[in-house]
């Protein structure tokens, strides 16, 4: 992928962004396809599965943020750093100490949530059935937290040297793979047996194995541009991952952590309410992945240029991301606004839920411009190397949110000030992550001589 690197470098900014990023946004774009499946499917089976579903959602979410976007993230833009230094072998063994690292969080998943689910559900106000079905489906997906976690990483030592192509084709095929087998286990298509609610964990588990195995395969043998080689343990290849990788756990924690307080508290409203959030917040978590077609590449392309001591390039290819992340989202942010039926008609729910859902999108909706902005930037702060500000935003988004979810349940205040305070945070992520580019981690370096190419 030399030619990519070489456009990275000194290519026009807007076409390296929408070749890089069509490719990528198509791959991850296959993603919000089976969350949207997932829940077509689990919403044939009723209100209870779904309830039980909104349950585990926020950590299997939670795990595909930090395997995906802080670990994952910090994997490519570690590689890419040093491969815009030219260091191939510091990119080489950044590559084998990310496996490492991902083996290590895949162990920490299994055991909690396959061993201890239980007490994680109750705590978020699940009871009887829909205590059960979270339980058992989150022994079924956690049980195969390995090969999730390797995916990404493995996904993210490729873009780290420019390769976007197999990665999305991997993700797309593994994908719709995957809803067709969850449909095929839950509904029981074909005549197979239903599962009921472990169609969708067991079929996460199996198309997951099966997209590792190829990326491990082509890693080996079909490239030349990195090498996967076992290394002795090497704590500048860690703390290189892990500087970056460490604040993106805790903004993967934020982010998923905003949707289980809202969740948790939304449960003292009653079943209706919790499956109507369990519709409507799906689009907001859907923007991640879709910000990550875009974002990923901003990650990659950022790192090289830093690594290569372009500054200034690195800045405008972060804003002109972000910019191309708001006006895209922004369309669908209201759509569902104005249009909620366009989203909530693909499911099979009650009328008092449905109500729920269009309360949320209606209050929510107008700021997922915003959010998915500030997301962007958010991945462009990872190929930069420097995250501080960016997770601070994030951590006073959960903060503000769990506060206003606080007084919600303590003055019995309506429902609808949960989706205020929902939409507030989305606000301040936009906002705040939009002023951590005027901070001095981005300060373009007066010696800088590079001419940017627009």
């Amino acid at each position: 992928m030399t030619s990519n690197i070489a456009m990275i470098l000194d290519g026009s900014v807007l076409k390296m962004l929408t070749k890089l990023s069509l490719p990528n946004f198509l791959g991850v774009s296959s993603m919000p396809l089976v969350i949207i499946a997932d829940v077509y499917f689990i919403s044939q089976l009723g209100n209870i599965s779904l309830a039980s579903l909104a349950l585990v959602f926020p950590f299997i979410s939670l795990m595909q943020m930090m395997s995906a976007g802080a670990i994952g993230g910090a994997t490519t833009s570690s590689i890419s750093r040093f491969t815009g230094a030219g260091l191939n072998e510091s990119a080489n063994s950044a590559a084998w100490h990310a496996v490492i690292i991902a083996v290590i969080f895949s162990v920490f998943y299994t055991v909690i949530f396959v061993f201890f689910p239980k007490q994680v559900y109750l705590s978020m106000g699940g009871t009887d059935l829909v205590l059960n079905g979270a339980i058992a489906y989150s022994q079924i997906a956690f049980g195969g937290s390995l090969f999730v976690w390797l995916l990404y990483t493995l996904s993210a030592i490729l873009r780290g040297v420019g390769d976007v192509i197999v990665p999305a084709r991997v993700q797309i095929t593994g994908c719709f793979s995957q809803i067709l087998l969850a449909g095929t286990l839950t509904l029981g298509w074909f005549g197979v047996s239903s599962f009921g609610i472990l169609g969708p964990a067991i079929a996460m588990v199996i198309s997951h194995f099966f997209m590792v195995l190829y990326l491990f395969i082509y890693i080996k043998f079909k490239q030349k541009n990195i090498k996967l080689i076992p290394y002795n343990l090497n704590k500048k290849s860690i703390f290189d991952i892990m500087n970056v990788g460490a604040g993106g756990l805790i903004n993967s924690v934020t982010i998923a952590g905003t949707v289980a307080v809202v969740t948790a508290s939304l449960s003292h409203h009653g079943i209706e309410a919790l499956a109507g959030y369990s519709l409507g917040s799906r689009l907001e978590i859907i923007i991640t992945p879709l910000v990550f077609g875009i974002g990923s590449v901003l990650t990659v392309s950022v790192g090289i240029n830093v690594g290569a001591k372009q500054i200034m390039r690195a800045k405008k290819i972060a804003w002109v991301g972000a910019t191309i992340s708001f006006f895209i989202v922004g369309v669908i942010g209201l759509t569902v606004t104005f249009y909620p039926e366009v989203w909530l008609n693909l499911f099979q729910t009650n009328f008092l839920s449905k109500q729920f859902a269009i309360l949320y999108l209606g209050i929510a909706g107008p700021f997922y411009c915003l959010f998915a902005a500030g997301q962007t930037l958010y991945f462009a702060s990872q190929g930069l190397g420097k995250i501080f500000f960016p997770v601070i935003v994030g951590i006073l988004r959960l903060l503000s949110v769990s506060l206003v979810c606080y007084f919600s349940i303590t003055f019995s205040w309506p429902i609808n000030s949960i989706f205020y305070g929902v939409a507030f945070g989305l606000a301040l992520t936009g906002i705040g992550l939009g002023l951590c580019m005027t901070g001095p981690d981005w300060k373009v370096q007066l010696s800088q001589k590079k001419t940017l190419s627009t």
